[in-house]
């Protein structure tokens, strides 16, 4: 870290976080990690291969009074983008037409994206700044997955300053309902094999 930069990791870790972790015993761990920098503060090959596999994650905002407010995002596997080294870009699309989070970022930029994949007990915390902006075909090329059956209103485009792989302690493991019926698919058709050589064997 440069002398006189501040660590990527004050984004979260304010003085009064930092006073709560030396009255805890944990500011010592920490200040080493700052020392190092802090968070990393670009999109790397390994969180860009998470985000390639994401389905689901969610997207915090908050409006001008400070009150937060947490939206699902979904889609398929790869619906939330890589577009460059500090930017990932997604679809927004037609849902109950509230507009809160796009009222909160017109007030306040400041946005947290949360991605878990429970499967692999996996979270990962994005810190950084979005906007809303047209869905324009340029776009819509690059964001909005082929074939998917929804009706795209507007693109959400995230500035990446700092992200962090937390534990995978309490996370449960739970599986994707199509991953499971492959599986069971798979298992049932070797079923089905090894009962028709049975048959054959006592045909014979």
């Amino acid at each position: 870290m440069k002398p006189g930069s501040r660590p990527s990791s004050d984004i979260a870790f304010t003085p009064t976080v930092k006073a709560i972790q030396s009255r805890k015993g944990s500011r010592a761990a920490y200040a080493g990690m700052e020392q190092r920098g802090g968070w990393q503060t670009e999109i790397d090959p390994d969180l860009a291969a998470f985000v390639e596999h994401t389905r689901s994650f969610f997207l915090a905002t908050a409006n001008s009074e400070g009150q937060p407010y947490v939206q699902h995002r979904g889609g398929p596997p790869g619906f939330l983008r890589v577009l460059d080294r500090h930017t990932l870009g997604f679809t927004d699309y037609r849902g109950n037409r509230q507009f809160i989070s796009q009222g909160n970022l017109e007030d306040n930029p400041k946005a947290f994206i949360f991605l878990i994949d429970y499967a692999l007990q996996r979270r990962i915390k994005i810190w950084g700044t979005a906007k809303m902006v047209e869905a324009t075909s340029e776009l819509l090329s690059r964001l909005m997955p082929e074939g998917y059956r929804a009706r795209p209103e507007q693109v959400v485009l995230f500035e990446v300053e700092a992200w962090d792989v937390n534990c995978p302690q309490h996370i449960p493991q739970r599986f994707e309902a199509d991953d499971v019926a492959r599986v069971l698919a798979k298992r049932d058709a070797r079923i089905a094999e090894l009962e028709a050589l049975l048959a054959a064997r006592d045909e014979t």
